[in-house]
């Protein structure tokens, strides 16, 4: 069965100014993924899970088909980029959580996303 840590998932996030407008109290981030299959079996993203939290303990959960409307399927040694965003209601917040998956032999796994933080820059110091 194929581990969750043969794939390995790589964020960076950045704010995004022109989008946000903190009077409101909305913050747009954009954030960029690189999956990369370090097994030795193919594997196809099928969905996605997401947990955003916000620093006022606001959380949005999301979940839904591939990503940006499409289900990569990554051979060994494979990546994939994508950029996404979200909007959170604080400077500051954190996002994590899963992508469903399956192997070329059809078992499913969830590969993890690790909690990366969305902030304001100079907001964290």
């Amino acid at each position: 069965m194929k581990k969750s840590q043969d794939i390995l998932v790589e964020v960076v996030t950045h704010f995004i100014d022109e989008q946000s407008e903190p009077s409101a109290n909305r913050y747009v981030f954009a954030y960029t993924i690189t999956i990369r299959n370090n097994g030795n079996l193919n594997a196809k993203l099928l969905t996605r899970h997401w947990v955003i939290t916000d620093a006022n303990g606001k959380i949005q959960e999301v979940r839904g088909e591939g990503v940006v409307g499409e289900q990569p399927d990554l051979a060994p040694g494979e990546t994939y980029q994508y950029t996404s965003g979200t909007m959170i209601e604080t400077s500051v917040g954190t996002m994590g959580g899963s992508y469903q998956m399956i192997d070329e032999h059809g078992h499913p796994f969830d590969a993890e996303i690790p909690e990366f933080v969305l902030s304001v820059p100079r907001t964290l110091h």
